[in-house]
C-alpha cells in the first residue's frame, strides 16, 4: 500500500492514560464483541451500555455492525443512524475528557447537539453522559469505592475518579433502561496514598463487573487484569464469586498484558470473558502463556487444589498425582514471621530499640532484610537487640529457610532461599519455612526446594509478584529425613514422560 494512502485508525495511535486506565484498540474491541451471538446486531431493540467509556470505541463498533446488520430492516442510512444512535448504544465515560473523546468517536462530535454530530441530540451529551462526582467518605474510605479520603479529597478544579457507575446503589436509574449488554474496559487501581508500588494499589475493576451484574444483562463482557484469579488486594470475595458463578462461558487469558495492549505491562497478565445470563454450564478457558502457547480446558474455575483458579490447564492432569493430605504451605509461616517490618534498614531511626548494628553486640539476634527502594534493593544483614523479636521467639535458635515474598511474575526459577541457622531472624520482606528440629531436616528441604518439580509448582501456585503462604499450598509435603533430587519425585509420584518433559521445559537453573 502507498504510504500516501494509508489513513490509521487514531483510536489505535492513542497513548495510554496509564497502566491503571488502558485505552483498547479497535482490534481487541473486536475480539471482544465476536465473543456475543452476532444476531443481537440485526436486532433493532438490542440495546448496549459501555459503563466506563475512555475513547468511545466500543461504542463505535457496536454502531459499526448494528449500521450492518439492520440495513435491510431500515434502508435508509439516516434513519438507520438516528434509530442506533438514540436507542441503542450508550455509554458512561470516567472523565469530562474521555466524555469529549469518546463523543467524538461515536457522533463524530464532541457534543451530541453540535453541527457535526451525525444524529442530532437536543442536549451536548447524547447517550454518553458524565458527572463530575465526589466521593462519599466514611471512616477515611468511600463507602463506594474504598478510595483514600487523604488522597483523593481533592477541590472543586482536580478530578476526582468518583467514576460515576459504581458511585451509586442503583445503578438501573442511571438510564432508566435494562440492557442487553454491558460492556467495557474499566479503570484497573486507585492509588492508596502509601507511596508504594502499583503491587500494592487498591484494585476497583472488579467492583465495575459486580455493578453490571446486579444490572442483570443478557451478557457481560469486559476486559480486566487477571490478578483476581491468583490474588489481588482485597479480591478474596470477589475471586470466590467468580469461581461459583457457572455463567461465565467463555475466559481469554492472557499471560503477557502485552498481547493485548501493546507495550503494556499489567502484573499477572489481562484477560476478558463472556457472562451469560441465561447460562449455566463449565467455563470454555483459552488461557495464552508467556511464550504464546495456547492452553484450551473446559472446566469449572474453582478447583478442589487451592484458593487460586488454576489458569494453565496442562498442569491439572499432574496435580491429581502429586496432590496430599499435607501441604508444604503448612510449614511457611504467614507475612513478618518475626514481627519486624521490611523498612528496618531503610529507616532504622524509627526503631531506636532495635539498635541496629553492622556488628554483633551482647545479647543481639542476626537478622536478614533488604536495603534501597524497588528495583535497586539488596538483601543486607544486620542485628538488632531480641527484645526487637515480637513474633516468632521460639523460632529464633531452630534451623529454618527465608523465602522472599516478592519478584517477577514471569520467573519461574524464584530467587535463592537463605539458609538460616540458630540466633537468626528476618524482616517481613522473606517467609520463614520451618522450623525444623535439626540442620539435616533444614538442608533436605532446601534440597526439595531446588527441584524442577518443586520449583513447577510453586509458578503455577503464584501468578503474581507477590508470594504468600497460599503460593505453596499446589506443593506436598514429603519426608525431609533424606534428600530429594527430581528424579526421586518423579518416581513418587509416577508421572509420565510427557509430563516430566513438560515440567523441565519450564524450568531454568537457579539464580
Amino acid at each position: 500500500m502507498n504510504k500516501e494512502q494509508y489513513n490509521p485508525d487514531v483510536l489505535n495511535c492513542l497513548a495510554n492514560l496509564s497502566n491503571d486506565e488502558v485505552f483498547t484498540p479497535p482490534a481487541l474491541a473486536n475480539q471482544m464483541l465476536d465473543l456475543l451471538p452476532q444476531e443481537l446486531f440485526c436486532n433493532a431493540k438490542t440495546t448496549f451500555l459501555d459503563p466506563s467509556c475512555k475513547s468511545g470505541v466500543f461504542l463505535r463498533e457496536i454502531v459499526k455492525r448494528l449500521d450492518r446488520g439492520l440495513q435491510q430492516q431500515m434502508p435508509d442510512r439516516q434513519q438507520r443512524i438516528d434509530h442506533i444512535l438514540h436507542n441503542q448504544v450508550f455509554g458512561i465515560a470516567i472523565t469530562e475528557l474521555t466524555s469529549l473523546l469518546s463523543r467524538r468517536s461515536v457522533y463524530c462530535s464532541k457534543s451530541a447537539d453540535g453541527k457535526h454530530s451525525v444524529s442530532h441530540f437536543d442536549n451536548p451529551e447524547g447517550n454518553i453522559q458524565y458527572r463530575a462526582l465526589r466521593h462519599t467518605w466514611e471512616n477515611g474510605k468511600c463507602v463506594y469505592c474504598g478510595a483514600s479520603q487523604q488522597v483523593y479529597d481533592r477541590g472543586e478544579a482536580s478530578e476526582q475518579y468518583a467514576y460515576q457507575f459504581i458511585h451509586t446503589k442503583n445503578p438501573e436509574k442511571l438510564f432508566n433502561m435494562k440492557f442487553d449488554v454491558i460492556i467495557g474496559n474499566p479503570p484497573y487501581q486507585l492509588s492508596d496514598g502509601s507511596g508504594g508500588s502499583t503491587d500494592a494499589a487498591m484494585p476497583i475493576y472488579h467492583k465495575f463487573i459486580e455493578q453490571a451484574m446486579l444490572l442483570k444483562p443478557r451478557f457481560l463482557t469486559m476486559i480486566v487484569p487477571s490478578k483476581w484469579m491468583v490474588g489481588g488486594r482485597g479480591l478474596n470475595k470477589f475471586r470466590d464469586k467468580m469461581k461459583s458463578d457457572n455463567r461465565i462461558k467463555v475466559l481469554y487469558d492472557f499471560e503477557k498484558s502485552s498481547d493485548c495492549f501493546e507495550g503494556v505491562h499489567i502484573d499477572g497478565g489481562v484477560c476478558y470473558f463472556l457472562w451469560e445470563r441465561d447460562y449455566a454450564g463449565k467455563v470454555t478457558h483459552i488461557f495464552q502463556t508467556n511464550d504464546s502457547h495456547i492452553v484450551k480446558t473446559i472446566h469449572s474455575l474453582g478447583n478442589p487444589y487451592f484458593e487460586y483458579v488454576i489458569r494453565d490447564g496442562r498442569i491439572l492432569e499432574i496435580l491429581q498425582k502429586t496432590i496430599s493430605e499435607k501441604q508444604f504451605s503448612s510449614i511457611v509461616s504467614t507475612t513478618r514471621p518475626f514481627g519486624v517490618r521490611k523498612n528496618l534498614f531503610n529507616e532504622p531511626d524509627r526503631y531506636p530499640l532495635a539498635k541496629l548494628s553492622e556488628e554483633p553486640f551482647d545479647n543481639s539476634v542476626k537478622i536478614y532484610g533488604v536495603k534501597g527502594l524497588k528495583g535497586g534493593a539488596k538483601r543486607v544483614v544486620g542485628f538488632v537487640t531480641r527484645e526487637t523479636i515480637t513474633i516468632g521467639k521460639y523460632c529464633i535458635d531452630k534451623p529454618k529457610i527465608f523465602f522472599t515474598t516478592s519478584y517477577s511474575t514471569n520467573a519461574v526459577t524464584p530467587p535463592m532461599p537463605i539458609i538460616a541457622g540458630k540466633n537468626e531472624t528476618c524482616t517481613e520482606t522473606f517467609l520463614m519455612i520451618g522450623p525444623f528440629e535439626n540442620e539435616e531436616e533444614r538442608d533436605n528441604c532446601y534440597s526439595y526446594i531446588k527441584t524442577n518439580f518443586f520449583k513447577f509448582l510453586l509458578y503455577f501456585g503464584k501468578g503474581t509478584m507477590q508470594v504468600t503462604k497460599t503460593v505453596f499450598s499446589l506443593i506436598p509435603l514429603v519426608d525431609f529425613s533424606h534428600p530429594w533430587t527430581d528424579e526421586m519425585l518423579y518416581k513418587k509420584y509416577n508421572l509420565t514422560e510427557e509430563e516430566i518433559a513438560f515440567i523441565e521445559s519450564m524450568i531454568r537453573p537457579m539464580e
